[in-house]
């Protein structure tokens, strides 16, 4: 996503125009500062001091879905739209597609401020061809924590041996719906959808997945932590690479990181809330991790419950990243079927603030990476996005040098209104609980995030910098006029 230059910010530079254009450059960066907050779809938090936003891809289509096939709007692979689902129906949006390569289409679900939601709420993605035939569907629940929070679900059109049905050339259609097996739904949800394609292989691959592997829990990494901000959604998760990471979170909030696992590697990952300075009593479902693989398919949960003593979640032992799991039985082992960014979304539920006090509360997270790593399977085209089943040089140096970049990038902090308020927890995992895009081809870079970074920039500080720029300007027009 290209950002276009002001003219009067580019005269600033050249040093050709007085305050006129450090007024110019203010305003340009405070119609940034406020325009992009309202991406962000707000989260209620009973109890909480503010709601926490969903930062969505600041790239993304904004889409309206179709009550039926009639009208559905298409959506094209390596690129993420923004859309809405109402409490009661259905929304469709179509895909054209070919005989040989594979669709993957998350959504990702975000219940509105307010909203009062049970542990059965869900979100439902179903891929069907033209004649309504069924390809694959996935559902994703709010889960025990019955807080709201961010949730994605996916489905697919899958091509290749061992595949039966939806293999024709053709229309089809994607079909997003609420899901609650006890009560009404929980009002309309704002939706981010994500749509990658995965060519065919240039020879066929086997159809059984992999045999024996390391499935023994791996110790949690030890070491000092590093401090690194969690964004707010998937477009402005914060890279970790192996290591020990800290951050803080707040009741009611969702943190998503990333992390690169190549071919043949074998992720682990531990998260660890401190414990609290204050209150009593205890929270079944306190903390949910979360794992999504590159298209945004959920993998696996792990969750803890708070009674204000340190606790962990830990996800059970994944097998290493492998293009054959896909046909192994079961979300878990079949997620690994590529290599990419593999997310790790943290919530804290809402109903920790009523016993022990807004936070922030300390996150601990503990990424390891075992295996040596492969080479990736041969592909006939290239996928869409063209990097999302490979790991870069530039992801591995993200990854490790993900701290400096959010900070002179965005991260993730730039568009969280919640954050650590301020307050960093100490270094020791204790205290705290009582205080206080993808662009639009799909490339994983920096851009998205600069312009998440302006967006969290503060009106006051903006006008400080404004005020810099308009001295500085003044200056160098006297030194023009006496120059000339």
């Amino acid at each position: 996503m290209r950002r276009r230059t002001e003219p009067g910010c580019g005269a600033l530079r050249r040093g050709r125009t007085p305050a006129r254009a450090a007024v110019a450059l203010c305003t340009a960066v405070l119609g940034v500062s406020v325009a992009l907050p309202a991406r962000a779809a707000t989260v209620a938090m009973p109890g909480a001091a503010a709601p926490a936003p969903y930062a969505f891809d600041p790239g993304a289509r904004t889409v309206a879905g179709a009550t039926g096939t009639a009208g559905a709007v298409r959506l094209d692979p390596g690129r993420t739209y923004r859309s809405s689902l109402p409490a009661d129906g259905k929304r469709y949006y179509r895909l054209d597609l070919d005989a040989t390569a594979t669709a993957y289409v998350s959504a990702t679900a975000v219940p509105g401020a307010g909203a009062a939601v049970s542990s059965s709420d869900g979100l439902k993605v179903s891929v069907q061809d033209a004649d309504g035939t069924l390809c694959s569907s996935g559902t994703t629940h709010v889960g025990p924590t019955q807080s709201p929070h961010p949730i994605a679900a996916w489905a697919a059109r899958e091509t290749g041996p061992g595949t039966y049905v939806c293999r024709r050339a053709g229309v089809y259609y994607v079909v997003v719906e609420q899901r609650d097996l006890s009560a009404p739904a929980s009002g309309d949800w704002d939706l981010e959808l994500d749509y990658v394609s995965e060519p065919a292989l240039r020879q066929p691959g086997r159809t059984v997945p992999p045999g024996a592997w390391n499935s023994a829990a791996p110790q949690p990494l030890a070491g000092d932590a590093t401090r690194r901000e969690g964004g707010a959604g998937f477009a402005t998760a914060s890279a970790l690479g192996q290591g020990v990471w800290q951050d803080a979170i707040r009741p009611g909030q969702t943190l998503f990181y990333k992390v690169p696992v190549d071919w043949g590697r074998q992720l682990s990952a531990t998260a660890e809330l401190g414990g609290s300075t204050g209150g009593s009593g205890y929270v079944g479902t306190a903390m949910v991790m979360s794992l999504y693989n590159p298209v945004r398919a959920h993998v696996d949960d792990a969750d803890a419950g708070y009674s204000g003593a340190r606790a962990s979640a830990a996800l059970d032992p994944l097998p290493p990243v492998e293009y054959a799991n896909r046909h192994a039985v079961g979300s878990r082992a079949s997620g690994m079927r590529f290599a990419g960014w593999y997310y790790l979304a943290v919530h804290l539920g809402a109903p920790v603030a009523d016993r022990f006090g807004q936070g922030p509360f300390t996150l601990t997270l503990r990424v390891r990476l075992s295996g040596t790593p492969a080479s990736g399977p041969a592909y006939a085209g290239r996928p869409s996005p063209r990097d999302v089943f490979e790991v870069t040089a530039a992801d591995r140096q993200e990854a490790e040098a993900g701290a400096e970049a959010g900070a002179e990038e965005g991260g993730g902090g730039g568009d969280r209104a919640v954050g650590t308020g301020g307050a960093v927890p100490r270094a020791d995992g204790d205290g705290g609980g009582g205080s206080g895009s993808r662009s639009e081809g799909g490339g994983r870079d920096s851009r998205a995030m600069k312009l998440v970074a302006v967006g969290g920039i503060g009106t006051g500080s903006v006008l400080v910098l404004g005020l810099a720029l308009w001295t500085l300007a003044a200056r160098r027009h006297v030194r023009g006029g006496r120059a000339g």
